[in-house]
């Protein structure tokens, strides 16, 4: 069976395949989940919280994600753009979804540089 990443509150629970998240983003004590498909999911779950889940439930599949600053994880199967100066990144699959996000010059030239590495 495909591995599935399952995030379970109090009152809900969002059980996801890895390949269908597009980026988590930071809300406050929230993070939002957006998927393949356009859906968002707002859960109770700060981002740090969401990283150690990724960690200990998805195991080396988790590695398709990526820590950018202290706002994002990003799904890095769906980079597609990186501008350093402009702050943005857009991740798409190039047929179905393209979502432009914001991050810091910093965190953008450091998944640039880490990209380029993987690269070679």
């Amino acid at each position: 069976m495909k591995q599935q990443l399952v995030i379970s509150t109090s009152i809900d629970l969002v059980r996801i395949a890895p390949d269908h998240v597009v980026y988590f983003a930071s809300d406050g004590n929230y993070s939002t989940i957006v998927q393949t498909d356009g859906e968002v999911r707002m859960v109770s779950y700060q981002l740090g919280q969401i990283e150690k889940l990724i960690s200990s439930q998805l195991g080396s599949e988790g590695a398709v994600f990526i820590r950018i600053g202290k706002s994002l994880i990003i799904n890095r199967s769906y980079i597609y753009y990186i501008n350093i100066p402009k702050q943005k990144l857009i991740l798409s699959d190039v047929n179905t979804f393209n979502h432009t996000v914001t991050a810091s010059k910093e965190a953008l030239k450091q998944l640039k540089e880490l990209l380029e590495k993987e690269a070679r």
